[in-house]
């Protein structure tokens, strides 16, 4: 496979073993989970050349990717709004909230940045399947971008998945294969189905090191579109966490190149009815247990036993970030006051970032001058009858 020219291939985030780019799965020697490498002293990325292009898409930042810009799978995913929320900064009690909207990804949703990449990823390989276990979003967004490669996919998705999701995997020309049940079921019946089609790629989250290697992207826009200013708080909602751990590496990454000084405190959404990473933060624990019965509405969150538990623990204590846990009706309330004053649509598993704001607020843990930035996963056009159902259970 051709990578970029600082690529140096994989490293095992457990027990250090090497890898070539190409290489598929978890570490053959501790079964841990893969990140890509690079050699940081050979990519030559200052502010002025960042500014010097168009701000289009997550490939204008090819130095610190695997991959080529010529040879990406894109639909110009990336280079979202960073939205200003006066309203949100004033009852936060704070200087500045905004909001990455990543809702205006090409699917409507952040997973178009780990898409595109990890996509990539398998075409260069030679793939011709590749397959995918996700709440819902995700499975829309590798079928979109698989149909752009010519590749099949096969995508597993509880029966609780938004209909959307389920319907445009379809659409994009993606196997479908939904599962009663839960996220845990799911995953269970995709692993079934990997054990009897060696030749599928698999791009569930962390099977693969690109799809944190897309989301990073994130970050490094946030950073750019506040003229270099590294907020002080970013909350992610956190189910596997692909998201944090990319905001984690991006962030990072940085600094390690000279752009930043400083990295912004990182915040795990999550709903209290799933909660894995908050219960374990606040045990002071750097390894987290699973959730025996989770049971929330947000279902891109409910992911009981996250596959990088360790390395969102470790995101969140080296960043002096923290992990917040908010009720379903916290979290849906939070998404229709979004929408209702700012103008912004939130899914309810992206409102649990909001939520978790106002709930560190609340707590007391801003001291009024701080950048805080929420980060919407997803359109709530996906889960619109959700957040219209909290309305009217409230008689509006």
């Amino acid at each position: 496979m051709e990578t970029t020219d600082a690529c140096l291939g994989l490293e095992c985030v457990d027990c250090g073993a090497s890898a070539d780019v190409g290489e598929r799965g978890r570490c053959r020697d501790c079964g841990g989970l893969f990140d890509t490498q690079y050699e940081y002293d050979d990519i030559d990325l200052d502010r002025e050349t960042l500014e010097s292009r168009r701000f289009d898409s997550l490939w204008r930042y090819e130095e610190v990717l695997p991959f080529a810009r010529e040879a990406a799978v894109t639909t110009s995913e990336g280079a979202t709004a960073l939205v200003e929320c006066p309203t949100l900064a004033d009852e936060l009690g704070v200087e500045r909230v905004l909001i990455k909207d990543e809702a205006r990804n090409p699917t409507g949703t952040t997973g178009d940045r780990g898409g595109s990449v990890a996509v990539t990823a398998a075409k260069e390989r030679g793939a011709n399947d590749v397959a995918v276990v996700s709440p819902g979003e995700t499975g829309q967004s590798i079928a979109a971008y698989a149909g752009r490669a010519g590749l099949e996919s096969h995508v597993y998705l509880p029966s609780r998945s938004g209909f959307t999701s389920k319907a445009m995997v379809n659409v994009h020309g993606g196997d479908m294969n939904v599962v009663g049940g839960r996220f845990d079921d799911a995953e269970a019946a995709f692993e079934e189905g990997l054990e009897n089609h060696d030749e599928w790629h698999s791009l569930r989250a962390f099977d693969t090191p690109f799809r944190h290697e897309g989301a990073k992207t994130v970050l490094y826009e946030i950073v750019e579109q506040l003229e270099w200013e590294v907020p002080d708080v970013v909350c992610c909602p956190t189910g596997q966490g692909v998201g944090l751990v990319g905001a984690y590496k991006g962030a990072t990454e940085l600094r390690r190149l000279g752009l930043v000084d400083e990295r912004p405190a990182l915040y795990a959404a999550q709903a209290a009815g799933c909660a894995p990473i908050v219960d374990a933060v606040e045990a002071g624990r750097d390894v987290h247990g699973p959730v025996e019965t989770p049971d929330t509405i947000c279902g891109g969150v409910e992911i009981p036993d996250p596959i990088a538990g360790s390395w969102i623990l470790e995101a969140i204590r080296e960043t002096d970030g923290g992990a917040v846990a908010s009720d379903d009706g916290e979290i849906l309330e939070a998404g229709v006051q979004i929408a209702a004053h700012e103008g912004l649509e939130m899914t309810p598993t992206a409102a649990t970032a909001a939520s978790a704001a106002w709930n560190l607020a609340e707590r007391g843990e801003f001291d009024g001058d701080e950048t805080v930035v929420v980060l919407n996963t997803a359109s709530a056009n996906k889960e619109a009858d959700v957040l219209r159902s909290h309305l009217m259970s409230q008689g509006v």
